[in-house]
Order: C-alpha cells, then sequence, then structure tokens
C-alpha cells in the first residue's frame, strides 16, 4: 500500500495559493534562528513556502 501521507508540494492543489500565516510566521522564526534574511518579505506560494521550511529545517539539523 502506498503511503500518501505525505505529498509532493508541487502536486498540492492549492500550492500556488499564497503561504498561509502559519507559514510565514514559521519561516520567520526559522530565519532568525539561522541568521538569514526574512522571506516573508517576498510573495512566496504555499508550495514555495513548504519547500522553504523544509530546507532551512535541514540547515538547522530539525528532523522533519
Amino acid at each position: 500500500m502506498a503511503d500518501n501521507t505525505e505529498k509532493d508540494p508541487s502536486e498540492w492543489v492549492s500550492g500556488d495559493d499564497p503561504m498561509t500565516g502559519a507559514q510565514a510566521s514559521y519561516l520567520k522564526t526559522l530565519s532568525e534562528q539561522s541568521h538569514q534574511p526574512d522571506p516573508t518579505e517576498s510573495q512566496l506560494t504555499k508550495a514555495q513556502a513548504s519547500e522553504l521550511i523544509d530546507k532551512l529545517r535541514a540547515e538547522a539539523g530539525l528532523d522533519k
């Protein structure tokens, strides 16, 4: 049986919608912790925000 609990952000139906408030808040926190520019200044989509969250978490050594 295939695991469908996690879908690639590029396949999200709503992936082109603007990032959510929760995503923006978490990205701001992660960027502050990693001393990187605040990515919430740009108009990210939900999918882009999700991918950036994964990238920043990986760089910070946080588990997924």
